[in-house]
Order: C-alpha cells, then sequence, then structure tokens
C-alpha cells in the first residue's frame, strides 16, 4: 500500500503503533499536539515538532522574514494548545545551496521576531543542503503539571469555544489562488499566524477548560481530532462561527463555509469549557461559543437543518 492512500493521520496510527512507550512518557507519539515528560518536578516538559516546505507551505508571496516567522509560530500554537509557556526552539533548516545568503538572514530574523514576541529564543538547529528550501521547528516548553490540558477530557454539556476568528487564513489563500485583492488584515491571518500562547496559559490557568487543541488543520478536522481523542461528540451552529466581517463581504454560501470550517491556517484555539466555568474562561480571553459537546457524532447546524461535519481539512499525502 502506498503512503498517499493512507492520509496523514492514518499513518501517524500506524507510525506511533510501532514505537514502545513507557517510562517518563505522560503523553507519547501520535496521541496529542505535543510529547508530555514527567521529569520529576512540578511541571511537565512538552515537545513538539512540525516540518514546513517552500513549496507546500509558503505562498510565493511571502517574504523571507514571514517564512521564518511561520515555522516558529506553526510549533508555538502546538504549545499554546495545552496551555505550555515556551522554554525554548530549535530550527533545522533545509537549504538549496543556490540561495542567496541575504534571504536566509532575513528567514532567521524572522525566526527571531517570532520567538522574542513570545518570551522565548532559538537556542540551536543544524543546517543541510537540501533540493527545497524546508524548516523543521521543535518547540520546547513547561506546564504545571495541574493545568494541562489535552484533546480528551470534554464532557457531553460542555461549551465548544474558539478565540479569535476563522477562516481568515482560508480566505487569504482562496484569494491569492483568484487573484482577488483583500485586505492586508486578511493576508497577515496567512503570513504571520498569530499562536495564541498568552490565551492558551491563562486558560489553563483559569481551571476552566476540560480539553484544548488548535485547528491550524481546519475546524472540522480538528473537532474529529477531539470527538476521538475524547470519545464524545460535538455540534457547532454555522451562524455562531466567529467570521470577520471583511471575509463575509468577500464570501458568501459555500464558499464561506468551506474556509471557515474546512480549510487549514488558522492559529486558534478550539476548546471545551463546563458551562458553570463560562464567565471563568471569558476573563481569561476573548472567546465565542460556537457550540456543545454531545455523545457522539459531529454535526454543524444550518440554516437548513443539522447536517454531518465531515471529518476534511489540511493533510498531508491526501
Amino acid at each position: 500500500m502506498k503512503i498517499n492512500q493512507f492520509g496523514e493521520r492514518a499513518l501517524i496510527q500506524r507510525i506511533s503503533g510501532l514505537l514502545s512507550g513507557g517510562g517518563n512518557i505522560v503523553v507519547g507519539a501520535g496521541e496529542d499536539d505535543c510529547a508530555v515528560l514527567d521529569t520529576g518536578n512540578e511541571e511537565y516538559l512538552l515537545v513538539t515538532t512540525d516540518m514546513l516546505h517552500r513549496k507546500t507551505d509558503f505562498p510565493l508571496q511571502m517574504t523571507g522574514s514571514q517564512i521564518g516567522w511561520m515555522s516558529v509560530a506553526v510549533n508555538l500554537s502546538d504549545l499554546a494548545s495545552k496551555g505550555a509557556r515556551p522554554l525554548g526552539v530549535v530550527m533545522a533548516m533545509g537549504i538549496p545551496p543556490d540561495t542567496e545568503v541575504e534571504f536566509i538572514e532575513e528567514v532567521v530574523k524572522g525566526m527571531d521576531k517570532c520567538v522574542s514576541k513570545y518570551g522565548t529564543k532559538i537556542i540551536g538547529g543544524d543546517t543541510d543542503a537540501h533540493d527545497e528550501l524546508t524548516l523543521v521547528g521543535t518547540a520546547l516548553g513547561m506546564v504545571k503539571k495541574e493545568r494541562l490540558i489535552r484533546r480528551s477530557g470534554a464532557m457531553v454539556g460542555d461549551l465548544v469555544c474558539v478565540t479569535g476568528h476563522i477562516g481568515t487564513a482560508g480566505t487569504a489563500l482562496m484569494a491569492l489562488d483568484k487573484k482577488i485583492p483583500v485586505s492586508q488584515e486578511i493576508l497577515k491571518a496567512l503570513f504571520e499566524p498569530v499562536p495564541r500562547i498568552d490565551e492558551g496559559m491563562a486558560l489553563a490557568g483559569s481551571s476552566s477548560v476540560t480539553s484544548m487543541m488548535d485547528i491550524s488543520d481546519g475546524l472540522a478536522l480538528s473537532l474529529h481530532d477531539m470527538s476521538r481523542a475524547g470519545g464524545v461528540g460535538f455540534k457547532i451552529y454555522e451562524s455562531r462561527l466567529p467570521v470577520l466581517s471583511d471575509v463575509k463581504r468577500l464570501l458568501k454560501g459555500e464558499e464561506l463555509l468551506e474556509v471557515a470550517v474546512f480549510a487549514g491556517g488558522d492559529f486558534e484555539l478550539l476548546f471545551t469549557v463546563a458551562p458553570e466555568k463560562l464567565d471563568k474562561a471569558r476573563k481569561a480571553c476573548h472567546l465565542t461559543v460556537i457550540g456543545e459537546v454531545i455523545e457522539n457524532g459531529v454535526f454543524i447546524e444550518r440554516a437548513g437543518g443539522v447536517e454531518d461535519l465531515k471529518a476534511r481539512g489540511y493533510e498531508h499525502f491526501g
């Protein structure tokens, strides 16, 4: 069987099944957004890694600085989803030999700008010759043991919430593909995504969140991931999805639903909150309630009724 017949999530599950666990591993490979290690003190050590490629992950319109920023932000977003504070980032760069040195300097400056924004540093890495610019980041973080938030943990009756706006990065990608002019705010969501580090730590500190992950692969796919991890279902409401007014003016109907629910690229947090603790969560960060946790299935309520929400989004090998 070929890799492209699997899909990314099935491949990860197959690979994870070949790895031994135990020891100080609290959360192992393929189980969540980050691996979690018990180092014997009051905090867990979190580790996450992401690989990005010039052709598939960085639109041609992106600057070197924006490429560097994104390569760090994608890793910090995983830490944010666990409520962790960043400890450091290691970056490996596969560089085509004919690349201009000045371009790589801009990429590195973008990396440094991102880590500095979120209170951490690039602490090491590697460089190698490669056919295509390839950036591999590994982020380390710490979280108090009682504050760790996982994909699992949601209870029936909990409220489903997201930070910020959704569908903005997907709109930017669609606009670039169709050569439609859009605002800088929309483009920036794709080119310089914001990892919700502060919001993640604040939510973890509020003790109001029962489960959480980021939606960089799309809202629908993330809901299915959390459903599978927690053994629960979700129902969300199209009318409650927080979408920028500029996006609503540009897109309507199925196109709007596509970018809001299925497109990847938004680094917002998806999380569940017990209804009686919603006020505590609201004090931690700005949020929008978009649905509720149910016993099973993943659904969306639209004007025409309730529909199954397909497990579709951004996946490698798909």
